[in-house]
């Protein structure tokens, strides 16, 4: 039987950088067709929901923003067992459950990826909410495609290109061209939080 393979997106949109894993997936979809034993999902910030779908992988293709301590818009593949070590500061979910714990949850059902890529952008700006990417990681989207295409290959996974552009796995509002014509500029909308409660902002200390 074919490998299942789930190609996974997380982060989010609303958090400029954040929002490369899912840009990346929603890209992929837009342009290619896959056969039927590919997924592509929009893992946003599920957190622990997104365990049932890892259990079900036999290869697992991650795409995110990770603070790999690199230079901004540095592109970065991680493999196999190094992939955990790398996934484990960040939370994704109110529920404050980190990709790591995600992966040991899985571990520990015995439903394992046997194989694991993760695909990852060094961030320049997360803390801007209703901001984009930013064009350094934004500039990774292409090469990050290609590398997830190049890997599917080497497994003779083959993929078509559409003749139609698509966009179906996010809310429509949220795609990435539409997204960005419609998003005010920061000085028409504060992207930083409460000003009342930011120090930064005030200038002044809280109390």
């Amino acid at each position: 039987m074919a490998p299942k393979v789930l190609l996974l997106g997380i982060g989010n949109l609303l958090w400029a950088d954040e929002g490369f894993g899912v840009r990346c997936v929603e890209l992929l979809n837009q342009r290619y067709s896959f056969p039927e034993n590919v997924q592509l999902m929009d893992g946003g910030t599920q957190g622990i929901y997104l365990v049932q779908h890892v259990q079900e992988a036999d290869c697992l293709v991650v795409f995110d923003a990770i603070d790999y301590g690199l230079e901004p818009g540095i592109l970065k593949l991680v493999h196999d067992e190094e992939v955990p070590k790398f996934m484990g500061a960040k939370k994704m979910s109110l529920h404050q459950t980190g990709f790591q714990e995600v992966l040991a949850m899985a571990e520990l059902t015995g439903s394992y990826p046997s194989e694991l890529l993760l695909i990852g952008v060094q961030p320049e700006e997360l803390d801007d909410f209703g901001g984009s990417l930013r064009p350094r990681v934004r500039d990774q989207l292409e090469p990050a495609l290609d590398n997830a295409l190049q890997y599917l290959a080497a497994r003779g996974i083959k993929v078509q290109r559409k003749e139609k552009v698509e966009a179906t796995l996010g809310p429509e509002q949220l795609q990435l061209e539409r997204y960005e014509a419609q998003r005010p500029q920061a000085d028409e909308a504060y992207r930083y939080g409460d000003p009342r409660f930011i120090p930064a902002a005030t200038g002044k200390e809280l109390g």
